[in-house]
């Protein structure tokens, strides 16, 4: 999205009562969050994204105001109030410390970062500048889970045990909206992260230990496409996270005991099923809609959301944890979408 140097192309007219809004990504959840910033009464002010032709395309669909390949353009337009990342997983980082250090609200699809010490800056950035900083776990937003976390919270009801699985076929690099991407996806570091960070925000226990396995890079796409994750509580909880990019049965589910009940949630096949019956969920987009509403809300309000970058550290920790035992077998290397250093 750098380096481009096309001018903005201007598509609307301005109104500043409005709050302006720049997104960056045009894939499903670029296309997730307009419509969500849309029913929130945000302008949908700029749009960056990589091809010229794609991006306008999406920008007149949608009715963004301007559209451009720069991001750094975008963000240096005072007018722009806040800014959404749902560009390329391995640039969140970057463009997030950019935007914050132009001093906008900033929004980050997962992941915050591709590594512990990049999350940290990140997150740095903006308690030094006091900015809210969002990153996009919608699992969290999930009102059958939220309320079960409460209860947790509350000693009303112990968790036991919980088991994450996520599989897909991908040996290509084309998104769920069927959009050939210019980058290479991480199991780890995405898939994954949704269902560690699930797992240990429901738990709220310190993790005592983490054990992980990923095999060699795969030579088709050249990255590892198969995790297995496990963590333990200091209250002897078991969290297990596995997945695999060569599942050809698409399956993404959240299975948690407790002392009560168990919930079974197929995010995929929009199903919750309990010991006591079954019935239809929030679908995931809705989950997503409401971390962007509550995004919104919070630059509005001048707060922090209810998903902090800040309270992804431990999640990171984890994942760090994880990748440095694959980097120890098989050596710290640069990969498709995790370049060295990263």
């Amino acid at each position: 999205m750098r380096g481009v140097g096309l001018r903005v192309h201007s598509m609307a007219t301005s109104n500043h009562s409005m709050l302006n809004v720049c997104v960056a990504g045009h894939g499903m959840t670029g296309a997730w969050h307009s419509n969500a910033l849309k029913s929130a009464g945000c302008r949908l002010h700029t749009l960056v994204g990589r091809r010229p032709e794609a991006t306008a395309e999406f920008a007149a669909r949608y009715g963004y105001q301007k559209w451009t390949t720069d991001l750094e353009e975008a963000l240096n337009d005072d007018a722009v109030d806040a800014v959404i990342l749902a560009n390329p997983s391995e640039l969140h980082a970057s463009t997030a410390l950019a935007s914050l250090e132009r001093g906008k609200p900033t929004l980050v699809e997962i992941p915050l970062a591709m590594s512990l010490s990049d999350a940290e800056r990140v997150v740095d950035a903006a308690r030094e500048r006091n900015l809210p900083l969002g990153v996009v776990h919608p699992s969290r937003m999930e009102p059958e889970f939220a309320a079960l976390r409460e209860r947790v919270s509350e000693g009303l009801e112990h968790v036991r045990q919980i088991c994450g699985r996520f599989y897909i076929y991908r040996l290509e690099n084309v998104g769920a909206s069927g959009y050939q991407r210019s980058w290479t996806d991480n199991l780890l570091w995405h898939h994954i992260n949704h269902l560690v960070d699930f797992g240990l925000w429901m738990l709220d226990e310190p993790v005592r230990a983490i054990d992980s396995f990923m095999p060699p890079p795969d030579p088709t796409t050249g990255v590892p496409m198969e995790v297995v994750f496990s963590a333990q509580t200091e209250r002897d909880q078991m969290l297990v996270c596995t997945g695999s990019y060569y599942g050809r049965e698409r399956v993404f589910e959240k299975f948690v005991v407790t002392d009560r009940e168990s919930y079974r949630l197929d995010s995929f096949g929009d199903l919750l099923t309990l010991g006591s019956g079954a019935r239809r969920p929030a679908p995931w987009e809705e989950n997503n809609r409401r971390v962007t509403l509550d995004f919104v809300n919070a630059v509005r309000d001048g707060r922090q959301p209810a998903i902090t970058g800040e309270s992804l550290l431990p999640t990171m920790r984890a994942l760090q944890t994880a990748q440095n035992q694959w980097d120890a077998i098989h050596g710290a290397q640069s990969l498709p979408g995790r370049p060295i250093g990263v």
